[in-house]
C-alpha cells in the first residue's frame, strides 16, 4: 500500500520562507558595512569577526573566548587579539539549531531545540572539544519559535524560554509553551518562572537582580499592531498575557474574549511594532559615557510583515528606579530604502573593557562598538 504524505506542512513552510524573509542586499568582502552605520557622536563601530556564518547568541568564556551559537547546526569559538578576532573555530556541528549559548565554571552550555548540552573545560580544548554531556533532552521539539536563548541568572539557575509553536495559540497539552523556565545547572528542578510570553530570545538581570526580557508580538494584526515588548519579571509566577492580550492593551481577536488584559502584567515599555527585539543587555561597563550606565540595549532583528520594514537597528531603553522611562534609537543604518537591508542585529554582549559586541546573522559578522 502506498503511503500518502500530506504536502500541507511543506507548502506552509515554503510560504513562511517566502514571506518571512526580508530582501537582503547582497554584500561581499569589499563592502564596508560599518561605514553605513550611524551612531551617537564619539562612538565607533568596527568588525570584530567576519565569516561567522549565521552568528546568533553570544557568551564569553573566563579566558576571553567568545562563543557563538547559530540557527543552523554549528557553534563557534572566536579567539581575539587587539580587539579583533584572530581565529574562528568550529567547536560543534551537526546540531539542531544550537542558537543558545551560556558559560559557567569553565563549561559551555549549548541549547538545541529539545536538548541542552554541556562542554566541560572547553577553553582548554577548543581544537579538540570534549564529548558533550546531555543535561536536558526533554524540551519540546517544535521548531516554530523553538530556537532557544539561554543564560544563567543571578540565582545561579539556567533560564530557558519555550516559545509558542505558532503565531497565536494556546499552550495545549504541554504547559511549557509560551513560558520562561529555569532549572539547576545539571538540568534538575525544572520549573516555569513566567507565563504568557510568545517568544523571548533575549533577557538579562539588572544590578538589583531583576529579570528583564524582550518579547516578540504576534503577526497579522496590521503594520502598527501589536507593539513588541520589553518586560520586567522581578518575581516568579507573573503572566504577561499571551495569547489573550498583546502589548498590555490589545485583546486577541480569537482568544481575547476568554480573559481581560487587566488580568495580566503589562509591558515595562512598548517597543515598535514588528521590530523583532532579540538580544538585550544592561550596560554595566565603564567605557561609554555615564548617561548610558545601566541602560538597556536591544538588538532589533527587523520586521518582515510590515508595508515598510522597521527595526534593523540597536535601540536603547533608559531605566530609572527600576522603571523604563524612554525608548530610543542608538545605532541604525542596516535598513535601506525599498525594504532592503545589509544586516540584521541579533545579540548584544558587553565586553570586560566596556565595549559592545553585536552579532549579525545575515552579514555573518560580529561588530564591536566602542567610545572615545
Amino acid at each position: 500500500m502506498l503511503k500518502v504524505v500530506s504536502l500541507l506542512p511543506i507548502t506552509l513552510a515554503l510560504v513562511f520562507l517566502t514571506f518571512c524573509t526580508p530582501a537582503i542586499t547582497k554584500t561581499n568582502s569589499n563592502v564596508d558595512i560599518t561605514s553605513q552605520i550611524k551612531l551617537p557622536k564619539g562612538f565607533k563601530i568596527d568588525i570584530f569577526a567576519k565569516n561567522v556564518n549565521n552568528a546568533r547568541s553570544m557568551t564569553m568564556g573566563t579566558k576571553g573566548t567568545l562563543f557563538v551559537g547559530t540557527r543552523e547546526n554549528k557553534v563557534y569559538a572566536i579567539t581575539s587579539k587587539n580587539n579583533k578576532s584572530n581565529k574562528v573555530i568550529t567547536i560543534a556541528g551537526g546540531l539542531n539549531m544550537p542558537n543558545g549559548v551560556a558559560f559557567r565554571n569553565g563549561s559551555l552550555y549549548v541549547a538545541e531545540i529539545s536538548r541542552i548540552l554541556r562542554y566541560d573545560k572547553i577553553e582548554e580544548n577548543l581544537t579538540h572539544p570534549p564529548k558533550p554531556v546531555i543535561i536536558v533532552d526533554n524540551l519540546p521539539n517544535k521548531t516554530h519559535h523553538g530556537w532557544r536563548y539561554i543564560a544563567f541568572g543571578t540565582d545561579g539557575k539556567l533560564y530557558v524560554p519555550i516559545g509558542a509553536p505558532c503565531n497565536v495559540c494556546k499552550s495545549g497539552d504541554d504547559q511549557r509553551f509560551g513560558t520562561l523556565m529555569r532549572m539547576n545547572p545539571d538540568g534538575s528542578n525544572q520549573e516555569i518562572y513566567a507565563r504568557g510570553i510568545r517568544n523571548t530570545v533575549g533577557f538579562d538581570w539588572s544590578t538589583s537582580n531583576n529579570l528583564w526580557f524582550t518579547d516578540n508580538g504576534r503577526d497579522m494584526l496590521g503594520d502598527y499592531l501589536p507593539p513588541d515588548e520589553l518586560n520586567n519579571a522581578p518575581k516568579i509566577g507573573m503572566n504577561f498575557g499571551f495569547p489573550y492580550c498583546h502589548g498590555g492593551y490589545i485583546s486577541d481577536p480569537e482568544f481575547g474574549r476568554e480573559k481581560k488584559c487587566s488580568e495580566f502584567s503589562p509591558p515595562a515599555i512598548k517597543l515598535g511594532a514588528h521590530v523583532a527585539p532579540l538580544g538585550m543587555k544592561f550596560y554595566k561597563g565603564n567605557m561609554f559615557p555615564d548617561k548610558y550606565k545601566n541602560r538597556i540595549f536591544i538588538a532589533e532583528h527587523g520586521s518582515w510583515n510590515r508595508t515598510n520594514f522597521s527595526g534593523y537597528r540597536i535601540s536603547s531603553v533608559i531605566i530609572k528606579n527600576n522603571k523604563a522611562i524612554k525608548y530610543e534609537n542608538f545605532a541604525d543604518g542596516w535598513l535601506k530604502s525599498g525594504n532592503r537591508s545589509i544586516g540584521r542585529p541579533v545579540d548584544i554582549l558587553i565586553m570586560n573593557d566596556g565595549s559592545m559586541l553585536v552579532s549579525d546573522d545575515t552579514a555573518n559578522i560580529i561588530y564591536r562598538i566602542s567610545y572615545k
